[in-house]
């Protein structure tokens, strides 16, 4: 092979290889789509980032507050997976997070709690369960990439920052300490959030 032809060879590979990753990056994409409107029963519309480079797939446009409090609760997620000497998936980039549509808009108390109702599964027969199904502040949707769904929220972005953080906690778990996201993956035995202090 002259020159000529490595360099043709090379400039071909430099042009294909940058539009085979957004080809992956679509297969992944529709693949957490598809779990996340399976798990919801709704329908991802909106495609953006947050300021800081997290994904976000909204069933609505995402206000800037609400994409704020998500980059404000991965940034609590990181320090305080920094203090317990973790350093896996601390990138905002790393993270997709899915906004459904609210089931509920107030909890038992009449609180304002935004919440997701997904299947019962392990939850069944437990004070949580609301007759097959309960109500979830967010779920873990995939590990890799890190992907989780919460509810659209009007108000209380406090809320929103907390409920990042907190499902944030089991992907960072998963990715840096296994036997500690095993011992608390699954909260229908007890057990809840903050778990990393």
């Amino acid at each position: 092979m002259n020159k000529f032809s490595l360099q043709i060879l090379l400039l071909l590979f430099l042009t294909i290889t940058p539009f085979s990753n957004p080809q992956a990056q679509s297969r992944v994409d529709n693949i957490l789509i598809n779990e996340a409107e399976r798990i919801t029963r709704d329908t991802f519309t909106f495609s953006t980032e947050t300021p800081r480079g997290a994904h976000v797939f909204a069933v609505n446009k995402p206000t800037s507050k609400m994409l704020n409090s998500i980059d404000a609760g991965l940034a609590d997620l990181f320090t305080v997976a920094l203090r317990n000497n973790y350093s896996k998936r601390l990138n905002y980039s790393d993270y997709t997070i899915f906004i459904a549509k609210a089931d509920r808009g107030k909890n038992n108390a009449n609180q304002y709690s935004p919440d997701i109702a997904i299947g019962a599964a392990q939850y069944a027969g437990s004070v949580y369960d609301q007759g097959g199904f309960i109500y979830a502040a967010g779920m873990v949707l995939a590990f890799s990439p890190c992907a989780f769904v919460i509810a659209e929220h009007t108000k209380d972005f406090q809320r929103v920052s907390e409920v990042v953080r907190f499902e944030g906690e089991h992907i960072v778990l998963y990715h840096n300490h296994r036997k500690h996201y095993n011992k608390t993956a699954d909260h229908s035995q007890g057990g809840g959030h903050p778990i990393l202090q």
